[in-house]
C-alpha cells in the first residue's frame, strides 16, 4: 500500500502540479512530506500525518520549517531545525 501511496503523489507531482502556480507554504512540500512520512512510519500513520499536514496548508498560516517527525504526531514538527536521520532511527527500531 505504501507503494501506491507515492505512486500517487508521484502522478500529482508530475502531471498535476505543474498546471498551478507554486503556492505551498512549508518545506518540504506537502507532496514531499506524504511520501516521506508514509516511507517512514508506513501507509496507515503515514497517510494520516500527511492528509494532516495538507489540512494545514491553508491561506492563514505562517508556514515554514514541517519536517517528518521521527515519533508519529498529527501536529507540526516545531522542534526539529533540521532534517532528522530517518535512517538512523530506522536502524535502532530494528536492532
Amino acid at each position: 500500500m505504501k507503494k501506491v501511496v507515492i505512486w500517487l503523489v508521484r502522478g500529482y507531482q508530475r502531471f498535476i502540479s505543474p498546471l498551478f502556480p507554486p503556492s505551498c507554504r512549508y518545506y518540504p512540500t506537502c507532496s514531499n512530506y506524504m511520501i516521506q512520512a508514509v516511507t517512514v512510519h508506513g501507509f496507515f500513520k503515514g497517510t494520516l500525518m500527511g492528509v494532516s499536514r495538507i489540512f494545514r496548508c491553508h491561506p492563514f498560516v505562517h508556514g515554514g520549517l514541517d519536517y517528518v517527525p521521527l515519533h508519529f504526531s498529527l501536529a507540526r514538527n516545531k522542534k526539529d531545525k533540521i532534517q532528522p536521520n530517518y535512517q538512523e532511527n530506522s536502524k535502532r527500531k530494528h536492532h
